[in-house]
């Protein structure tokens, strides 16, 4: 069964990401949590890319993936969907923890080198941070930073019933 034909309760968005492999766990996390994927161009690499497939592993047949061609063609694609935007960004304004997710939400991740531009962030409902304990570490790695904040919007949503073992 393809993650199209199953609910999706959030949506992951990365802006330009550059790494391929950051890409494919992202990819695969998606699919294990019935995640919509959504990457906005310029990528770093080509979706064809052998690096990019193999951290996925053979789990793309179940990614519910979209391309859009920028953020105003993505802007265009979310226009007449539910869910609010939240930037993740280590100059956020906000707790991931202590912020109070809805279903449908987009959760928006940076590329890799620099993060999500200013105007991007302007966009978007709500800038969260993710808490570190080291003022000397700028930012954790973009699939780490993914997948937290993900598994976060799906505890705190309460959908963790809807989440089985691995076989």
């Amino acid at each position: 069964m393809t993650l199209k034909n199953m609910k999706s309760y959030l949506n992951l968005v990365l802006c330009y990401p550059q790494i391929p492999q950051n890409t494919g766990c992202i990819a695969r996390t998606c699919a294990a949590t019935f995640t919509n994927l959504h990457l906005i161009e310029p990528l770093g690499f080509e979706l064809t890319e052998s690096r990019l497939k193999r951290a996925g592993v053979d789990y793309w047949p179940y990614v519910s993936l979209t391309k859009h061609t920028g953020w105003s063609e993505f802007l265009k694609h979310k226009k007449n969907l539910p869910g609010r935007l939240l930037a993740f960004s280590p100059r956020g304004l906000s707790n991931y923890l202590e912020f109070q997710y809805e279903p449908n939400d987009w959760i928006i991740h940076g590329r890799e080198s620099d993060g999500l531009p200013n105007e991007i962030m302007a966009d978007c409902d709500h800038i969260l941070y993710i808490p570190m304990f080291s003022p000397d570490i700028r930012s954790l790695n973009l699939s780490v930073s993914a997948s937290l904040s993900l598994y976060e919007g799906i505890r705190a949503l309460n959908y963790c019933q809807n989440l089985t073992r691995p076989s």
